[in-house]
């Protein structure tokens, strides 16, 4: 076929025939339960207290939905110290160090803690093998919010941070005897299990979580690009480049046969010139990424060409998590 404008993907004029192009949509994608529930917290936090409310860091780790927030009259602040007093605060999904709620607290401040719940089953987790005198191993990205909000539930030296294999090999513990590993919710599923793998190995007596610590969504949202990676010429991961949940889903379709995986934060961001030799196109959503641009995304790609869709679902989902009592009503 030869080059033409209409066939890298610009928008073909009217009456001209376009290109066929298969797009699999992965499902599950987009929002979890826990981004919902971050997000409704400051939504209700805005109508019950008026604007502004202050969020300690982005909600959620992504511009859209920050933005949007933003112009509803949301205030995004790094620290406390940017908050003035006797003004509402919302934690991110992300969860927090014990030293901010300290601070809140020390300063008198009403705030809602959006963490999500499950990273918070982790926070719980570390807190009782700490009082059972086990030295706690996390797996995780160094400097992730997530990270530093689970370190910093314990004393400083009480949590060591793994990133891959290789960390485990040259780490130093106290006492091989008393270990236990918990890891960061948003990891690739596979990556994590070579590293678990690692633990056990060099440390038999290590402890595990109860229930594995990578949450539903992240395991879903895995699962799912995985079915479709094969199929696909080019697979679109709709998300931020500082969600880890997202960064990880383009690895794992690289890794399961799509090696021209990449991440597009909405439609905009969408190289056209890509598409030249390209049949199916594979498009998913990390968990902080909302389903209107992934409907954005399936729209740019309609005015180009002419669209089959097919939805691949490998489970449903249906978890709700409880607001706080302070916005419930």
């Amino acid at each position: 076929m030869a080059v033409t404008e209409t066939s890298v993907g610009a928008a073909a004029p009217p009456g001209l025939r376009k290109r066929e192009l298969a797009i699999l949509l992965a499902s599950p994608r987009g929002f979890c339960a826990g981004v919902d529930r971050a997000i409704q917290i400051v939504e209700r936090s805005l109508e019950k207290y008026g604007a502004p409310v202050y969020v300690r860091h982005e909600i959620v780790h992504n511009r859209f939905v920050v933005e949007a927030l933003e112009r509803r009259g949301a205030v995004f602040v790094e620290e406390l110290d940017a908050v003035p007093d006797g003004a509402p605060v919302v934690f991110s999904a992300h969860g927090v160090p014990k030293s901010v709620p300290r601070e809140a607290d020390r300063r008198k401040m009403m705030y809602l803690d959006a963490t999500c719940p499950l990273v918070s089953k982790v926070h719980r987790e570390a807190e009782l093998h700490h009082r059972n005198g086990l030295q706690i191993v996390l797996v995780g990205h160094a400097g992730h919010p997530e990270v530093i909000g689970t370190m910093g539930q314990l004393p400083p030296g009480a949590v060591v941070l793994v990133e891959s294999v290789e960390d485990v090999r040259d780490l130093q513990v106290e006492d091989p005897e008393r270990l236990a590993y918990v890891t960061q919710t948003t990891l690739s599923v596979d990556d994590t299990a070579a590293i678990v793998a690692a633990l056990q190995q060099r440390f038999p007596a290590i402890a595990a979580p109860r229930k594995e610590d990578i949450c539903y969504a992240t395991t879903n949202r895995q699962q799912a690009i995985k079915a479709i990676a094969a199929r696909c010429d080019l697979i679109l991961v709709v998300g931020a480049p500082n969600s880890s949940n997202s960064m990880r889903l383009v690895e794992v379709a690289q890794r399961a046969g799509c090696e021209q995986s990449m991440l597009v934060q909405r439609a905009s961001d969408i190289v056209w010139d890509r598409f030249e030799d390209v049949g199916t196109v594979g498009v998913t959503a990390g968990a902080s990424a909302p389903e209107i641009l992934v409907q954005e995304v399936i729209a740019a790609f309609r005015e180009r060409y002419q669209v089959s869709l097919e939805e691949v679902t490998v489970t449903q989902e249906d978890v709700i998590f409880k607001l706080p009592r302070a916005v419930a009503e």
